[in-house]
């Protein structure tokens, strides 16, 4: 997934200065950003105050959206480093290309995991046949600096391991590991992403780890998480030191759940990279523009993202302490 701001602001991002060490409740409120010609998302992080949950570092949200009669999701090819895509829909697809060779339509409940390490480009669009909705979250992990720069690699993993919580809750594990299940997807660092299903009548405690962070995002239906209300498209940071995660729900709903070890390292993100300095973003955003080092996405219908120009203003990590 591209971020396709025109002039995207510089994020400084990692770090513990931000990082709550106890449990907290604190509601993010969504940006609405066009993407591509008929869809619209929710951006999620980074946001005002919050940059990072653990490891994950971009959240969109998006949908459901009626696309019977539109082209639907149309990301031409763009580039990324530094960082892991993850693609995890709840209704419609979405058609995976990229500089690799990979072509794979990525289906609901299924893991598209891709790692851009060096230097990868990408497209993501709806099939030309496809169905009526379009529902689903598109995710940044970063990468630490040991493995910023390993080989862009692309994996597509239809069965995910699932945790029977009991009290309504179901959940499947799409990267890390939950209550001893763990996904097949490749991970960097300690984190976790689930998909939880509530039936109508959940009252359940959700087991997780203390030294982690984390925060939920409702992708379907009203819920209750930790006392806290939530509404459809929201996202609620919960910081870390929690053992259990109370999860109440009067109707059929869903959660997508975001956790990790915090992320220490101090890092620079814009555009589509992820970076430790001004001289990163630098390099990566001429290579992309000189057709370096990326390669070429074949098969896509239209002509690459061109870069944004560079804000006059530095791009610098920002320290931080607890």
């Amino acid at each position: 997934m591209s971020n396709l701001d025109t002039q995207p602001v510089r994020e400084r991002c990692g770090g513990l200065e931000e990082v709550a060490a106890v449990p907290v409740r604190e509601l993010l409120e969504p940006r609405r950003v066009p993407l591509g010609e008929s869809t619209v998302v929710r951006r999620l992080l980074p946001n005002l105050g919050r940059r990072m949950v653990g490891a994950w570092c971009f959240v969109d949200h998006y949908g459901p959206d009626d696309i019977a009669d539109e082209p639907g999701m149309q990301v031409p090819p763009h580039p990324h480093i530094g960082l892991q895509t993850v693609s995890w829909l709840h209704d419609g697809e979405v058609l995976h290309r990229d500089s690799l060779g990979s072509l794979q339509t990525v289906r609901p409940r299924e893991l598209g995991l891709m790692t851009s390490g060096r230097a990868i480009a990408h497209s993501e669009e709806s099939p030309r046949e496809h169905a009526p909705l379009l529902h689903g979250a598109q995710l940044w992990v970063a990468l630490p600096d040991a493995h910023r720069h390993t080989d862009p690699a692309f994996e597509h993993h239809a069965e995910l391991p699932a945790v029977r919580g009991g009290g309504g809750l179901d959940a499947t594990v799409i990267l890390g590991t939950l209550d001893g299940a763990a996904s097949p997807g490749r991970t960097y660092s300690p984190l976790v992403g689930a998909d939880l299903s509530l039936a109508g009548g959940t009252d359940a405690r959700l087991p997780v780890e203390p030294d982690f962070e984390y925060a939920v995002l409702t992708m379907s239906g009203p819920c209750e998480v930790d006392g806290v209300r939530l509404a459809p498209g929201s996202m609620l940071y919960l910081g870390c030191g929690r053992r259990e995660l109370p999860i109440r729900a009067d109707a059929d709903s869903s959660l997508l759940l975001l956790g990790g070890e915090p992320f220490e390292e101090n890092l620079v993100m814009w555009w589509n990279f992820v970076g430790r300095s001004e001289a990163d973003i630098r390099r990566a955003r001429a290579d992309w523009m000189t057709g370096t080092g990326f390669g070429t996405v074949h098969g896509y219908d239209g002509a690459p993202l061109p870069a944004p120009e560079l804000p006059n203003a530095p791009l610098k990590p920002r320290g931080r302490t607890r």
